[in-house]
């Protein structure tokens, strides 16, 4: 692979790589997902949901993992029939519950934690905490640079 070119462009370098990440760490924790039944999304919904400082919205999961509100609301949909989480009264908006985990649902979030932990754990033994952190550290700022790019009246 090292004989490969590199895109000219360090932004499709970068995507290029950010993606191919994403793709091994989504096979990493495949084992983890099948643990639970839920798929990826539903998974990923469940995380934001019980992992959240104030109960979140359908939208506000879809903007911040940058999906459409239709595919959340698809697996907030199937979690809610299976009993992980709840719809509660949003003040702020009449059309947008908020999303609360059951305690089935942290539960098996707390499951799910404890084989993610395994997993990781093999993985950090081969990456190294420090730089595990420098690289998680240098992804939020690209991930804060990006946001504020897309805010309305930033984007060229």
């Amino acid at each position: 692979m090292s004989d490969m070119p590199h895109p000219s462009n360090p932004v499709v370098e970068l995507i290029d790589e950010v993606i191919r990440v994403g793709g091994r760490l989504i096979s990493i924790f495949e084992s983890v997902n099948a643990a639970t039944g839920l798929s990826p999304m539903e998974a990923t919904v469940l995380t934001a949901v019980v992992e959240s400082h104030f109960a979140p919205t359908v939208p506000q999961i879809g903007r911040s993992l940058g999906h459409p509100r239709q595919v959340i609301q698809r697996a907030a949909n199937a979690l809610m029939s299976a009993g992980l989480i709840e719809r509660a009264p949003n003040p702020h908006h009449k059309l947008a519950p908020l999303l609360m985990p059951t305690r089935k649902g942290r539960t098996l979030k707390h499951k799910a934690d404890e084989r993610a932990t395994e997993v990781t754990a093999a993985l950090l033994r081969r990456i190294g905490t420090r730089k595990c952190r420098r690289i998680a550290r240098d992804v939020r700022e690209l991930r804060g640079e990006i946001e504020a790019h897309l805010r309305p009246g930033e984007i060229p």
